[in-house]
């Protein structure tokens, strides 16, 4: 196989991203000697149109860099199925279940797996909320802080961190802003670790320290601004329950390939936020690190998600 289209862009709003982590993987693919090509499926006017010129270019294989929108949700998976072109990453149900913040909590419930308490709004229920009396009852036991985001979106875009009550309107209103649906959920004071699973197997985790503020857009995405530690300074026993969540979450959601499990850590107890389905590969991106620090390459890693998805 050596015909190869990175799909990169988009029109979601982690376009930039995306085009970073395609650009990223594109350039190493040439260098292994891949015949490679770029498509971004917002120059198109359809997804037809762009299975159109995957058959003209006969591309072999599909990598998708794409983040959030119809790469994530499972659409353009399910178009290439159909079209019986191959591709990285999970199949188009997977990638659907994994979108969804809130049906990704409550199958994850259902393995046993903690996470933490939420509401999940399809609809502004709380612009007619005026007081802060009413907004504290409507939250019922949720407790302060909260983190209100997006229940499809990813690269922390829209995301508030509600430390007063006073702030619950404004940030469900700029989640909604970015999504259909909102969660809101009780925030878990701790450290934020995520761990990664190729074809299978869970990768060293990785700890995501903010030198200021918590882990928000600019801050995952500014150099200098955040710490990494590959691998994660962990209590073994909790290193290795961490990583079986993430297998366990893996193998309930179909997930294939390769993908990346979010979780809080309280000090006694891991929580599971939510699944990245496919994991950014910029310089700052969190699956690469922690294939580095199992000793795989950037090279190594792409060559194995590519047989992975063949």
């Amino acid at each position: 196989m050596k015909r190869i289209c990175v799909l990169k862009g988009g029109s979601s709003s982690e376009r930039e991203i995306s085009l970073q982590s395609g650009a990223a993987v594109a350039k190493e693919l040439i260098t292994m000697g891949y015949q490679v090509y770029e498509a971004d499926p917002a120059d198109y006017r359809s997804i037809e149109d762009l299975l159109a010129y995957l058959r003209q270019i006969d591309a072999q294989l599909v990598f998708i860099g794409l983040h959030g929108g119809e790469g994530e949700n499972g659409k353009i998976q399910a178009a290439l199925e159909l079209a019986g072109i191959p591709f990285t990453g999970s199949g188009f149900a997977a990638c659907s279940l994994s979108m969804d913040k809130y049906l990704s909590k409550l199958l994850v419930t259902a393995e046993g797996i903690p996470t933490p308490a939420s509401i999940m709004l399809r609809e502004n229920l709380i612009c007619d909320y005026n007081t802060c009396e009413d907004l504290i009852g409507f939250l019922g036991n949720l407790s302060l802080p909260l983190v209100v985001k997006p229940n499809d979106g990813g690269s922390s875009v829209g995301i508030s961190l509600v430390k007063t009550i006073e702030e619950l309107k404004d940030a469900v209103n700029l989640a909604f802003k970015e999504s259909n649906g909102v969660l809101i959920e009780e925030f878990i004071p701790g450290r934020e670790l995520t761990a990664t699973v190729l074809g299978g197997k869970a990768l060293p985790i990785v700890e995501i320290k903010p030198r200021e503020g918590w882990y928000d857009y600019q801050n995952k995405y500014t150099s200098g601004n955040t710490e990494y530690i590959a691998p994660a300074v962990l209590d073994p026993a909790v290193a290795q329950l961490i990583q079986l969540y993430a297998t366990r979450i893996w193998r309930a959601f179909g997930l294939k390939g390769y993908a990346r499990m979010d979780f809080r850590y309280d000090g006694s107890q891991a929580w599971f936020l939510e699944t990245n389905t496919l994991p950014g590969m910029t310089s700052l991106s969190l699956t690469p690190m922690a294939a580095k620090a199992d000793g795989i390459g950037f090279a190594e890693l792409l060559e194995q998600i590519i047989q992975l998805s063949i």
